[in-house]
């Protein structure tokens, strides 16, 4: 490093020497570094037993039925899914060999948006044989025919 002592001809140097300065600094960062208590608290929390993760719902190999319900749940085989579990459970399908059915029956009071949701998620998975069951439930000629 370079250091001056002033300029040729003999006059004072009129900058301020600013080491000192700096190492009063460095001296006081230390000393406030050091006498910062260790965090040595603890929280001591109480955390819920692991549970094993549920099994999926069988899968039939000849046909599968998802069913929307009006309370906005999924359900696989009478078996309440998630959005997850419904595309793990479409990709297990594809690997079947003969693919097995797919049925699709949202009931008359389900979530419109919902049921979309869940058209997406069998379109994406590329489902072959998909069919939607239960239409004639909801026209006029089955409510007559009900009757």
């Amino acid at each position: 490093m370079a250091m001056s002592g002033g300029k040729d001809d003999g006059s004072p140097m009129m900058e301020m020497n600013t080491t000192p300065l700096i190492d009063v600094m460095l001296v006081l960062l230390i000393m406030f570094i050091i006498t910062i208590p260790v965090a040595t608290h603890s929280v001591d929390i109480d955390l819920p037993p692991a549970t094993p993760p549920d099994t999926p719902p069988p899968i039939n190999p000849v046909k599968n039925k998802v069913t929307i319900t009006p309370q906005g749940q999924v359900m696989w085989n009478g078996t309440v899914v998630s959005g997850g579990e419904l595309r793990s459970l479409l990709a297990e399908t594809l690997k079947m060999q003969p693919e097995p059915e797919l049925q699709y029956q949202p009931e008359a009071e389900a979530s419109y948006d919902l049921s979309a949701k869940v058209l997406d998620i069998i379109k994406v998975s590329k489902v072959t044989k998909f069919g939607f069951v239960g239409n004639e439930l909801y026209s006029e000629f089955g409510k007559a025919g009900a009757k």
